[in-house]
């Protein structure tokens, strides 16, 4: 065999194998595409049935409501209006001046607990959520807990008008009542500071307390309220930064891109 023949060989030999690399390289790359197409897939489809899940969520949340709300106004509403009529009844039977005051502070406890009653009814059978804008939404609760009188509840915001998805406006409603919840239950506050903000196509929900804080690593996989909170504020593609330090109080914040 003449060295023409193999050198003609040799040729042959590296064009076969180069394009054998070639072929690998461009099969890896295909590779790589698809897996990265079919993750965005995958990612895409999490993210719908994330969204058809908080959905569903929010759904059974106000039906049950609006259940307990019926019941509440059908059932034991009813029932005190009666209990205040027999109240009514044995006044007027009764003759003695100090059973009479006993039976007139009874009829006054059972009268302000149907009007409680009756307001609770109403804010669980009104679809108030999706009625309300969102600054409005939080100035009432944060309204209601003052009324309690046990911590000192500030609203700030700057938004005049700004139109937010229903599953939105809910999940901001609850967290926030959520850190109330816990404020007021846990921390011994004496302040809480609600801030709505909205720049850069990103809003900001700030909440705050001068509690008694807590040891974050101690209570992350304890505290199921901080879980909640966390769940919801991912469903909405938000992003949760949380703190809190012992003996100066707890903040969280809420982005979520609009």
């Amino acid at each position: 065999m003449g060295n023409p023949e193999i050198t003609a060989i040799i040729i042959i030999f590296n064009l076969f194998l180069t394009l054998f690399v070639v072929g690998i390289v461009l099969f890896i790359k295909q590779y790589k595409l698809k897996k990265k197409e079919h993750l965005l897939k995958l990612k895409d489809e999490l993210e719908k049935h994330q969204k058809e899940l908080l959905a569903t969520q929010i759904e059974i949340q106000i039906q049950t409501m609006q259940h307990i709300g019926r019941e509440i106004h059908d059932n034991i509403g009813q029932k005190l209006t009666l209990a205040s009529i027999y109240t009514q009844q044995l006044t007027y039977e009764n003759k003695a001046p100090q059973v009479n005051d006993a039976i007139d502070n009874i009829s006054v406890i059972i009268n302000q607990s149907l009007s409680d009653l009756r307001e609770l009814s109403k804010s669980l059978t009104d679809n108030t959520i999706e009625k309300t804008d969102i600054c409005r939404l939080l100035k009432n609760e944060t309204k209601r807990i003052n009324n309690l009188k046990i911590s000192k509840v500030s609203f700030f915001s700057d938004i005049k008008n700004i139109e937010l998805p229903y599953q939105v406006k809910t999940v901001l409603y609850r967290i926030t009542q959520e850190f109330l919840q816990n404020s007021i239950k846990h921390s011994k506050c004496k302040n809480i500071v609600i801030e709505l903000k909205y720049e850069n196509s990103k809003l900001s929900l700030s909440l705050k307390d001068d509690g008694k804080g807590f040891d974050i690593m101690e209570s992350e996989n304890k505290g199921i309220g901080l879980l909640n909170i966390k769940k919801r504020t991912e469903m909405i593609k938000g992003k949760y930064y949380f703190e809190s330090k012992v003996n100066i109080g707890t903040s969280l914040i809420i982005e979520i891109p609009i």
